[in-house]
């Protein structure tokens, strides 16, 4: 898989790139990923990206052009351009899995007070969002997106089975964890985990998942049981 990120900001999205498990998986060639400055496709001295709206209006707008021709210089056959943008659709797990099977993805970050809406119309393949807030900039959604998709590439996570029993997999939350010591300050980890009996640890760890679901987030306990009727 190739990653480009288009920003203002490259050397933010380049530093936090090159740390823990997305880092080691550019240093293995697991993944490329790049961050391409957008002031490098403007034509003045001043490398101009953004302009005040038609109409009138609080704050700036990016351009066009610098983005149209940011995406055509990296663009394939097979490219998927996603803008990361509060408009877009809520990124999901089952969206980075979706994500994770293709073979190059160029993410565009925003700024200032949005993109001039023919990006929208002519340029991008789909909008993503990562909740309902407002961020100064698109990179930290960019960065979210790239972690959580690279992270089920094959071969980036050291124990691939972990990734079966994580939170939103089936819809569910994940199960609680526990580790040395035993008894902590009188708090004890449950017997059962210490018990040695798998199918006993895999019938508790399953009802902590559920139990947990229906109380912390009903809306995923729906769509399990919606999905389970299926």
């Amino acid at each position: 898989m190739r990653i480009d990120v288009i920003t203002i900001f490259p050397d933010f999205v380049r530093q936090a790139l090159n740390n823990s498990i997305i880092g080691r998986a550019r240093a293995e060639k697991s993944v490329e990923i790049e961050a391409t400055d957008l002031r490098d496709f403007t034509h003045d001295r001043r490398r101009t990206v953004d302009d005040a709206p038609y109409g009138g209006g609080a704050g700036m707008v990016l351009k066009p052009e610098p983005l149209f021709l940011a995406v055509e210089s990296l663009r394939r056959d097979n490219s998927i351009v996603l803008l990361m943008s509060p408009q877009g659709r809520t990124f999901t797990q089952e969206k980075a899995r979706e994500l994770s099977a293709q073979d190059h993805l160029i993410l565009i970050c925003g700024h200032y007070e949005g993109f001039d809406e023919r990006v929208r119309e002519y340029l991008v393949d789909e909008e993503l969002s990562i909740g309902d807030f407002v961020l100064t900039g698109g990179e930290i959604p960019a960065l979210a997106v790239i972690d959580s998709t690279v992270r089920l590439l094959p071969g980036v996570l050291g124990n691939a089975d972990s990734l079966s029993s994580e939170s939103f997999e089936d819809n569910l939350l994940e199960y609680p964890q526990y580790t040395r010591p035993a008894d902590f300050r009188g708090w004890k980890v449950p017997d059962v985990l210490l018990s040695g009996h798998h199918e006993q640890v895999a019938a508790w760890r399953r009802r902590r998942q559920e139990q947990s679901t229906q109380t912390k987030r009903p809306d995923l306990w729906r769509r399990h049981i919606d999905s389970n009727k299926l």
